[in-house]
């Protein structure tokens, strides 16, 4: 992941609602749900909850699959853990020592 694509990810979770709809959607798991479910459940009517979607397909964070007459939106983890591999490739200057809590945090026996 180079900056840009970093600033503009981060530009997209920026918002208040376009976070709440990543982070629901990164519960929600990989099946996601479609943008009915994401209105109802976010509380923000399908006209604005479109605009929100593009943004945050548009920063690669979400992936959308047609299935029949509906698009289900599930997040993107990938590109999350790009987003995550780029901020933290420099952790502490190499002082891998520093970021304990960080990889505590990430290490899969943390989960």
């Amino acid at each position: 992941m180079n900056q840009d694509t970093a600033i503009e990810a981060f530009s997209a979770l920026a918002q208040t609602s376009r976070l709440a709809i990543y982070r629901m959607l990164v519960n929600v798991g990989p099946d996601g749900l479609t943008a009915t479910a994401i209105s109802k459940r976010i509380g923000v009517v399908p006209s604005t909850l479109s605009g929100h979607l593009a943004v945050l397909k548009r920063a690669g964070l979400l992936t959308a699959t047609r299935h029949s007459r509906e698009i289900h939106y599930a997040a993107n983890l990938g590109v999350m853990n790009s987003l995550l591999s780029f901020m933290l490739a420099d952790c502490c200057g190499g002082q891998v020592e520093n970021c304990s809590e960080i990889l505590t945090l990430l290490s899969p026996s943390a989960a």
